[in-house]
């Protein structure tokens, strides 16, 4: 499985099929709707993922960091013999002084 989440528009590849999604504001909520449907389009189910390829950036920091939260959990629960991912944003944070 590829995901890709640096866009509001998620690409999602399983084995040799391509599917794209806008789901733009609602991804936390609707990604891994869209992936076990296209799963279960392909006859498969979460147990027949083997590797997980992510598209660690750079892109959308809120997008990235939802699609690492998932493919991370994935990893672990499904005992993928593979690194968890680190994302790359594409710079350092631009982190601001505290309000006071």
């Amino acid at each position: 499985m590829y995901l890709d989440t640096s866009t509001n528009i998620v690409k999602l590849k399983l084995n040799d099929q391509m599917y794209e999604k806008d789901l733009g504001h609602d991804m936390a909520e609707k990604l891994l709707d869209f992936i076990h449907e296209k799963l279960q389009e392909n006859g498969a189910d979460w147990q027949d993922i083997s590797e997980i390829k992510f598209m660690k950036g750079p892109g959308s920091f809120t997008g990235l960091r939802i699609g690492a939260s998932i493919v991370n959990t994935l990893i672990h629960e499904l005992n993928l013999n593979q690194p968890l991912v680190k994302i790359n944003y594409g710079h350092p944070p631009n982190r601001t002084s505290p309000i006071k």
